[in-house]
Parts: structure tokens; sequence; C-alpha cells
């Protein structure tokens, strides 16, 4: 019964490749259909087993200890938080043109870099991608410069808070605690500031082979960026002070004050709302936001949520017998299955194989609010993984598609699936061996 989820994963990345499906993939009715289809077959197979769900702590009835399970505890507070940083941040607005100097464009790069992990690797490519295309819409020389955003701000920039990428938030979900995430800060720096210079070197050659038309042009215009929706940024701050804070069942700061459940998720639409409301009328409209992709993500995530259970279930009984112990091995699986399939799903799956795990000898041990404990250097390994190799294919995180998209509606021509993936092998590859040899035990 885990055939179901290989199969739906095994959808989004092969029916957007393939001709005769990639037109009707395209729209998220077809994507919901698939994914109503496979739920249903792995719900009918709880509703024929009848009592005994792996996750249900009274060995209650299987179908609503698993749905609850998948949808309530894990579904809508996932769902919720993106909708909300996306809705959010697609209300903030930067305008302007400035010399596309390759100071400029490292600049924009490191800017997406730290906010991917405070808005989102959505949030914020969403708000940089467009000013960037701008300031480099008299270059002719852009796909390298749209390449190392995906790498930078749609991926690797988002792993310092639970909200910076959708697998971080999972385990934050699964008993992760808020701000254990910051350990990661010196892997995050380093292979930030390496692809930083890798880009301004790759940049200035690009920039001096440029032709002098194109140069002219872009010295000739010069207009200040400014920053529209500023009142996001309040509302951004209070999505991250609740997620943080906010812990059903968890006193807040002390207080005594316990939420119930769903407060969390309570606030965080309150605070979308108030953006709603107080974003000025027309800037939606200058961002060119839809609410297309967070629609999509809703309808694939709804499938993944609950065809994931019998696989979650399986490796919770024999996750020991799988022969993974150090984090090495960990970094490599979770980081080629993210690759390969997405980022946020694999994630919980080696969560779950490292949750069934001994602890190491001298190992850190991580308490997960009310799930028990886990490996700290395994988790480690999990979380690099999931985040940094999520780059490594178009596929591998949600971003990556969406920006791919926004600059081929702008003329920039993008490599191809496999092109990509020569790009990443090329350079994102090597660095990601580094990180293994020098951050994961």
């Amino acid at each position: 019964m885990a055939a179901p989820f290989v199969l739906l994963l095994g959808a989004i990345a092969a029916l957007p490749l393939i001709p005769a499906t990639c037109h009707w993939w395209e729209k998220n009715r077809s994507k919901l259909l698939v994914s109503l289809i496979l739920g249903v077959v792995v719900t009918l197979h709880y509703a024929a087993r009848g009592w005994g769900y792996h996750g249900s702590a009274d060995g209650g009835p299987a179908v609503a200890a698993m749905l609850e399970h998948s949808i309530l505890q894990d579904y809508l507070p996932f769902l919720v938080l993106l909708f909300s940083l996306y809705v959010i941040a697609g209300g903030l607005w930067i305008e302007g043109d400035i010399r596309a100097l390759p100071i400029v464009n490292t600049g924009f790069l490191a800017l997406g870099a730290v906010a991917a992990s405070f808005v989102g690797t959505t949030g914020a490519s969403m708000i940089l991608i467009r000013p960037l295309l701008k300031t480099n819409s008299e270059r002719t020389k852009v796909r390298h410069t749209v390449v190392f955003f995906i790498f930078l701000v749609s991926n690797v920039g988002g792993c310092l808070l639970p909200i910076g990428d959708p697998p971080l938030f999972m385990g934050y979900l699964q008993g992760v605690p808020f701000l254990w995430t910051l350990r990661l800060a010196l892997p995050w720096f380093f292979t930030v500031s390496t692809l930083l210079a890798i880009y301004y070197i790759w940049d200035r050659v690009a920039y001096r082979r440029e032709p002098t038309q194109a140069i002219a042009l872009d010295n000739a215009t010069n207009i200040p960026p400014r920053l529209g929706g500023k009142r996001n940024l309040l509302w951004l701050l209070g999505v991250v002070l609740t997620v943080a804070l906010v812990i059903p069942g968890q006193p807040i700061l002390g207080t005594g004050l316990i939420p119930r459940s769903y407060v969390r998720e309570a606030v965080l639409l309150g605070l979308t709302g108030l953006s709603l409301l107080t974003t000025p009328r027309g800037l939606r409209l200058l961002t060119g936001f839809t609410y297309g992709p967070i629609i999509e993500v809703a309808c694939l995530f709804l499938g993944i949520f609950v065809t994931m259970q019998p696989a979650i279930e399986i490796l919770q009984a024999r996750g020991r017998q799988l022969g993974l112990d150090s984090p090495a091995s960990f970094y490599w699986i979770t980081g080629g299955l993210s690759g390969l399939l997405d980022n946020a799903p694999t994630y919980i799956v080696l969560l779950e194989i490292a949750k069934t795990l001994p602890i190491r000898a001298g190992a850190e041990v991580v308490q997960l609010i009310g799930h028990g404990t886990i490996d700290g250097g395994r988790l480690t390994a999990i979380s690099l993984g999931a985040v940094f190799l999520g780059a490594m294919t178009y596929i591998g995180n949600g971003p990556n598609l969406m920006v791919k998209s926004i600059a081929e509606s702008r003329g920039v021509a993008m490599p191809s699936f496999f092109g990509y993936i020569g790009y990443s092998l090329a350079v994102l590859l090597p660095v990601f061996v580094v990180v293994a040899l020098l951050f994961v035990g």
C-alpha cells in the first residue's frame, strides 16, 4: 500500500516532462484528481483494515485515526503556514531598475538567501525574482543568474528557521524545537558564501561578454528601488512570532496560557486577512500575484499527506532493517530522494526512520516536543540533505518551477530539465560534497 505514494511522487516528477500529459498536468484540477484517486485507494485500505492505525494512541478506527493524523495534524497546519507566507509576501513589491552589475546581482542573491529563512523560500522567490529580472532586462546573458537564484533563494537560503522551507516546517510539526535549526547556521553560511563567490566570478565573466549596446542601455537606465506594501513586513514578523511561540498544548513564554489546537492557524489566517485588507489596492496586480501556485501545492500535498501514511507505518516498524545509521548515509539518501522527488515528503519519511534508531554513543540528543528523541547528527543530515539537495532539479522544491516559469514569461531562455541538472551537477554537487565532509558526521 505504499504504491500510491510512490505513484503520486512519480506523477509529479514525470508527467510534466511527457509531451502527451504535460498540458493536462498543468491544470490544478488534474493534480487534484490524481491526488484524490490515490488518496481514496489508501483510505479504502484503512477502511478494510478496520482498527489499529499505527499513529493512533488508542488503536481506534483506522480511517478516522489516519485522516486525523494526516489531514488535521499535518496537512492543515502545513498548508495554512504556506498560504500565509505566500499571500503576505505577495503584498510586497520592489520596483526599480538599477545597473545590472555583477556586484548588484550578487547583492540580490545574498538578500534573497537571508530573506528565505524568514519569509520562506516561496515568499522570498516571489518578492525578488521580478525585480531581479527587471534589473537585468537590458542584459542578454541572464540564464545563469536565474539558475543561481533558484539555488540560493528558492532552496539553500531557507534552512535557518522552520518557516524557511517546507521540510523544516514538517519537522517542526513533528516536534523539532523552533530554534534548533539555528544550529545549521554554519553550513548555511559556508554554502551561501561559496555559491555567491562562484556566481560573482561567473557573472563578471558574463558581463564582460555582453554586447556594447546592452551595457550602454543598462547604464542609461537607473530607477532607484522602492519598496511597496511595507505593512506586510509587520504581518510577516507576526507569522514568525506566531509559529515560534504558539504551540498547541505548550504554555506561551511560561505564562500559563496554553493555546488549544488550531489557535496558531487561526492567528496566521488573521494575519493573512490583515495583509489583504491593508495592502494598497492594485499592488498585487503589479506583483503578478495569483493564487494558482498555492492551489497547486494544496492539491498535490493533500494526496501526499494521505498516501504517505502506509509508507510511514512501514518505516516506523522496519526502519532499523534498512541499514541506515551514519549521518552521512542519511544526508545522501535524503538529498538524492529530495532532488528526484520532493523534499518535504522525503524529509518526513527519513525522519521517521531516524526516530526508530537508537542514539549513537556521544551524539547530541534532540528532545522532540511530544514526540520522543532523535539523534542530533542524523537530524542535521536529514535537514541539510532535504533543504540543500532540493535544489538539484526543478522538481526538488516547489519554488523551483515557479521561478523558471516567471523567468520564461519574461523572455529568459531557461535550461531544460536535464540542462538544469547539468548546472547543479557542475556547481552544487562539489559544494555539497564539501558540506558532507565538514558538517555531516
